[in-house]
């Protein structure tokens, strides 16, 4: 019996990567009247395409070339396939912003074309999260179609499976290409290739011939070769085809087909981290641009659908991964940030216009604003102006209750000489929309709140957290305090090849310890240091009634062709098990020390459940054993190389190279998923704050 082989003409193209975006908007267009004029002259031909992106474009720049291409859809001709708004990176994006991908994807296809594509297709992102079963299930699509992993990266039982992000998760099938997503010509060995792995059963299998990664398409030369070979090999069925005719096939022997438990991982472990500006612009927009919609009330508008749309257009896999041109990037970088601040002009009018309703009142208050479906429960740090008006020792931040919220005066932020209070530090919980003013009141006689213990290089809350220059003690937890370390990193952009970063490297050397806040609600020292060519910063707080510690550090990153890692060394506290936040859910991964793909935070647990939690949500990779975490905060290999090219060369970027912040809490005691997904969105949703003085008497 033969074994029929699908040929899948179709085009993969990288909208960015080594070229700017509008040469991606070239590719588009080119490929898809090159696409269109094979199918006028090949009656008999089937060609793919799948990213909302690219039929966008075509609509918005060439009406007559659209109208064929709708043509040939209806006519069977042109396979829709993929259906999300671009083929993006499966790993970093968190799940709102997967979410958007999908259904952006969808609306357009279904607007235009009357139907979403029921495969999914990302031929060429760097591994697979373990969500996106679920996400593609809940759109509605039950087949995909990938590559990587490779077969020497990742065994699989079958080239075609069933796969199951959680073992009681929704179920997709997966077909898993030999070899590459594009191919210029075709010939025996290279049918027989696909035939590779296919699971005792399957009698079909699919082979991709075109032209990419800058588009092209398939050939003239290429659809003749195929309809030459149609019944030219022993033993094969070659024929024009399309992923939803395959899939169609292999439906009617799902019960022979092996199951895959869990993420598909892993491949390009450098991509997890590098072109840090990228990954923080697409998660910060996915949370802001949520904000918004939070503000406006639930009806988007134009503004927020087109800022979406550019950030599932930066998510895509060489874009978030960071391997494009540094040139590229600039465009990127700039509409990322110009979303974020079109989100704060939202966000501040909506609060404002809701301030207007306030009622009048003589002191001048504090107006907070929580616009996000999720609640706030942390300290709020706000620097008021009060004009000519002082602030004294008896003055407190009163709710509208009556109540006295506590509050700590912290440093501000100018090197100015400025008037008490500098920073409003202060604990606040707000349900979900909720809107709180608190009024700036002087009250004689109001208790005043003992400072928590502390002096440079030692802070402490009594039963809850202690922090020396080299150790931290949460509850009955110690370790060693974290430390940064070094590592030279020989490997190109994507880190090919590798599945780790060498242990060791040269540690980062601290100055003496300052204290430099210290009250009611926090203490905190701070230390600068260096490490290699890079200035350092770091500064350790710790909390009232809190087992938590708080390490911010800020790196003036200057290296080359090096691997910064923050270690933590788990000393007496042995883990066992050890969950990872991933997009849109949390996974559990053996402690066995490969690099993986982070989002937001990691949960260990030993024998005894005690537990330790530890957010970090600008750090995006890490690897863990039994002995050590490391957080990869940086890397820096020359920009866009890849091996077998030898790099070095005099005029290329190093990767990130400037200021970098990060923000680290490590929790011990009920340490749950839940709770670090909950302290995760309130760090990355920040309240809307304003001065208020509206109904101030006039002053004299």
């Amino acid at each position: 019996m033969k074994t029929v082989v699908h040929v899948v003409f179709h085009a993969h193209l990288d909208p960015i990567w080594l070229w700017p975006w509008t040469a991606g908007v070239d590719e588009a267009l080119a490929t898809c009247r090159s696409a269109c004029e094979r199918l006028d002259r090949n009656p008999d031909a089937v060609f793919t395409q799948g990213e909302a992106w690219v039929y966008d474009v075509v609509e918005r720049t060439d009406p007559a070339l659209f109208a064929r291409i709708k043509d040939h859809v209806a006519a069977g001709r042109w396979s829709l396939t993929g259906g999300w708004w671009i083929q993006p990176d499966c790993n970093v994006p968190g799940g709102l912003g997967f979410r958007q991908q999908i259904a952006l994807g969808k609306e357009y296809f279904q607007t235009r074309f009357g139907s979403f594509p029921g495969v999914g297709f990302n031929v060429d992102s760097f591994g697979h999260v373990a969500t996106l079963p679920q996400f593609m299930t809940e759109a509605g699509q039950k087949y995909y179609v990938m590559m990587r992993p490779q077969e020497h990266e990742m065994a699989l039982p079958g080239r075609v499976f069933r796969w199951r992000g959680y073992a009681d998760g929704p179920e997709i099938l997966v077909f898993r290409i030999r070899g590459s997503y594009v191919h210029g010509s075709l010939e025996e060995s290279r049918y027989r290739s696909c035939l590779d792995d296919l699971p005792e059963g399957v009698g079909h299998t699919m082979c991709f011939a075109g032209l990419g990664d800058h588009g092209g398409g398939p050939t003239e030369r290429l659809i003749q070769q195929v309809r030459a070979d149609r019944d030219a090999y022993p033993g094969l069925d070659i024929r024009f085809s399309s992923p939803d005719r395959f899939f169609a096939e292999v439906e009617k022997v799902r019960d022979r087909l092996p199951l895959v438990v869990g993420e598909l991982q892993h491949h390009a472990i450098g991509c997890y981290t590098i072109h840090r500006p990228v990954k923080l612009g697409c998660r910060r927009g996915e949370h802001r641009l949520h904000q918004a919609e939070v503000a406006e009330g639930g009806e988007p508008s134009a503004f927020l659908r087109k800022a979406w749309e550019a950030v599932c257009f930066h998510q895509f896999h060489d874009t978030m991964g960071g391997t494009c041109l540094p040139s590229a990037y600039r465009y990127v970088d700039g509409q990322l940030g110009g979303i974020e601040a079109t989100v704060d002009e939202t966000v501040t009018f909506a609060l404002r216009r809701r301030m207007a309703q306030l009622p009048d009142c003589p002191q001048q208050r504090v107006v907070v604003w929580n616009p996000a479906d999720s609640a706030f429960d942390d300290l709020v740090e706000f620097e008021p102006w009060l004009g000519h008006r002082q602030w004294t020792p008896e003055h407190r931040l009163v709710a509208e209750d009556g109540s006295i919220v506590p509050h700590q005066s912290a440093l501000p932020e100018a090197l100015t000489h400025r008037p008490a209070p500098g920073r409003l530090v202060f604990p606040l919980r707000l349900a979900p929309g909720e809107l709180r003013a608190l009024r700036m009141q002087a009250l004689p006689g109001a208790p005043v709140t003992e400072s928590l213990p502390a002096q440079a290089g030692c802070l402490d809350v009594p039963g809850f957290a202690r922090v020396t220059r080299s150790e931290m003690v949460l509850g009955e937890l110690a370790f060693a305090l974290p430390e940064l370390r070094l590592i030279a990193d020989a490997s190109d952009t994507w880190s090919h090849g590798i599945d780790r970063y060498a242990e060791g490297g040269a540690r980062a050397s601290w100055g003496e310890p300052q204290l430099t806040e210290r009250g009611p609600l926090f203490s905190e020292f701070t230390q600068s240091g260096r490490i290699g060519s890079s200035d350092l910063l770091r500064q350790i707080r710790v909390y009232a009634d809190e087992h938590m510690v708080e390490l911010r550090l800020r790196v003036d990153w200057n290296e080359r062709n090096r691997v910064l890692k923050l270690v933590l060394p788990c000393g007496g506290f042995v883990p066992v098990k050890r969950w990872d936040g991933i997009s849109g859910g949390c996974l559990e991964r053996p402690l066995d020390g490969p690099e993986r793909p982070l989002r937001d935070w990691v949960l260990l647990a030993d024998a005894d459940d005690r537990r330790l939690g530890v957010l970090s949500p600008e750090v995006y990779a890490l690897d863990a054993t039994a002995e050590r975490v490391r957080w990869t905060l940086l890397r820096s290999p020359q920009m866009a190389w890849h091996d077998p090219h030898p790099g070095g060369r005099l005029d290329s970027r190093y990767m990130d190279r400037g200021e970098h912040e990060f923000r680290f809490r490590f929790y011990a005691g009920s340490v749950t998923p839940e709770s670090l997904d909950a302290k995760a969105n309130m760090l990355q949703r920040p309240l809307a704050l304003a001065d208020w003085t509206k109904g101030m008497p006039a002053d004299d």
